[in-house]
Order: C-alpha cells, then structure tokens, then sequence
C-alpha cells in the first residue's frame, strides 16, 4: 500500500522502530506543510493510506473528495475535529483515532517555559555567548501564586510540581475539574476575577472545543497583574482572538510564555507574539518528546496493521464500517 506521511516536521516517522511493521508497503514522508486545499490534496494524489500528526493539518471535504484512492486516514490521539468525518464515510474512508496521550511533556515543558521566562535564560545564554556576563534579575517561585486553570492530567502535574516549589496553588474550571482539584488538597478560587487577578503566574491546560474556544478573554486578562505570567501550552483559540498581545501591550499581564498558535507552523517569524520583549514562544513543543513520538506512531501503526487485516480499530466514523 502506498502511505502518505505528512507534517513530519523532524521526519521522525521513518526512524521508529514500529515503522519496521509497514516494511512491505511504500512510505512517502512529507517534512512539511502544505495550507493549499488543492496543492495538499495533489500532493497526496494516490495515497491509500494517510497519516496525520495531532491537528497539524485540517482534512476538509474538499481535500477528501479528491483523493480517491484513500482508505484510511489513521491519526495519532483521539482528536478528529479537524478531519470532515461525514465526507470520509461518503467516499468510503475509514478514520481510525486512537492512543491516549502522556500528560507528561507537555507538564515538563510548562515548567521549562515558566523557568526559562522568570529566570531569563534564553537571555542570559544569548549574552554568554556573545562575550557578555549576568544582565538580568530573575524572579522567584516560592511563596508565589500558581493559578492552574483546569486540573486535568496535565493541570494536576503543573500544579503537584508548583507545591514541590513552595507556592500557593489555586485552581479554578469547570466543577469536575475543581473537585478533583480540592480533593487533592489544592486551594480553589473564590471567583473568576480572584482566579485572575491574583495570579503571579497562570498555566492555561483546558482542552479546545466549542465550550472553551475564547474562553479566556480581554476582560479576564485586564485583571491580571503588570508582573504576572500567563503560560499557554494548551491551544492558541482558548484565549479569544487577538487579545493576548493586545493585553501584553497595555501591561495586564506583564509577560506571557506561549507554546501554541492559531495558525500553525508559524514561519519566517510571521506572528507577533514572537517579536515582543516580553513574551517567551517555542513552536508547540508540548508533545514532542522520544517517548511519546514512540507511542503515538506506534498506535498510527496498529491502526493501519488492523485495517489491512479488515479489523480496524479506533473508528472515528463508524458508520463507514456498514458500507464495507
């Protein structure tokens, strides 16, 4: 079978040791993305199999109506919003979406960006390497607040580690996610505007769909402190379009550290978070990490072995099942 790879930005799909599974088919590896409906889908022309990393690319009907060769669209985590589901199973696509994610990574790195932000390495780094010694005074965590805005699996990593440094950990969310949060012994907030304003650093972790798509906005921004620090490791659309860099400009808060993006991959610089003094940006690093590459390619893979046994797994659109 020939096996479209796409968005494989560090090609990393073909190095993994799952991959010897699929020796007897055809592996083509694309390192980059394509945003052209038309260009995507004629680069992907005759492709029986599809392979897509997380939502680095959308699958509208019009990509998925023109290629009439697919089968199967086997995708890593159970995320498939950005796949049209109804023109899979019109053209017969069976979408298979399985593998649960490891909250890890993404905790560790929050904790990188929050570090690296208060104690100005990249700065301090930059200004080693040129010649240059100590230039800045970085900022304390202990007996800070830590605001965790959804204790999930990753809120509830970002948060045990902020107690390890001797903050005060308040939490604020939906009711699920604060119970669990208070059962843990962490502190909840009294109100939303408390939630904000009292933050000294405030770790977005909420999932994106239509209840929390610009969940935080312009007015809950404006109540955060000139020196607070907002992190977003979660997704660029919780917080609503365009207000960010509007409230970095006008001070509330003072700084932000920002894994995520509206539109990604961001090249050439072409957003401007990315310009300002201060705003720390990594280009979604949250889940790309040895382990988890493994684990997700390695559920791509069982996905397209059960396929080609006519048993597949995961099925996002099962009703595509009963025209088989």
């Amino acid at each position: 079978m020939k096996i479209a790879i796409i968005d494989d930005y560090q090609d990393a799909f073909r190095h993994l040791e799952c991959v010897k599974k699929l020796a007897d088919h055809e592996l083509i590896v694309y390192n980059d993305t394509e945003k052209d409906p038309l260009k995507l889908a004629a680069r992907l022309q005759g492709a029986e199999v599809l392979v897509l990393t997380q939502q680095r690319s959308k699958m509208p009907q019009l990509v998925i109506e023109k290629l009439s060769k697919l089968r199967l669209i086997s995708q890593t985590g159970r995320n498939a919003n950005h796949i049209d589901l109804a023109a899979c199973t019109a053209q017969g696509i069976v979408v298979s979406a399985g593998g649960a994610g490891n909250p890890n990574p993404t905790a560790e790195l929050t904790w990188g960006l929050i570090l690296a932000a208060l104690r100005h390495i990249p700065e301090e780094v930059t200004r080693l390497k040129n010649g240059l010694w100590q230039g800045t005074v970085g900022v304390g965590l202990a007996g800070k607040t830590l605001g965790i805005y959804a204790y999930g699996r990753i809120g509830s990593q970002v948060a045990q580690v902020g107690k390890a440094f001797g903050m005060e950990v308040v939490c604020w969310g939906r009711e699920a996610s604060t119970a669990k949060a208070r059962a843990a012994g962490f502190k909840i907030a009294t109100s939303r505007e408390q939630f904000f304003a009292h933050a000294d650093i405030l770790s977005i972790h909420l999932p994106l769909n239509d209840g929390t798509r610009g969940i935080v906005t312009a007015a809950d921004l404006s109540l955060m402190k000139p020196s607070a620090l907002i992190v977003n490791t979660s997704r660029a659309p919780i917080i609503a379009k365009d207000c960010l860099v509007a409230a970095l400009k006008a001070g509330r808060p003072g700084f932000a550290a920002i894994d995520v993006y509206e539109d990604e991959p961001v090249l050439n610089a072409q957003h401007p978070l990315i310009g300002m003094p201060n705003v720390l940006c990594t280009p979604h690093l949250g889940y790309v990490e040895e382990s988890t590459y493994a684990s997700y390619y390695g559920a791509v893979v069982d996905q397209i072995e059960a396929f080609i046994k006519g048993q597949p797994i995961h099925v996002a659109n099962p009703e595509v099942l009963a025209k088989k």
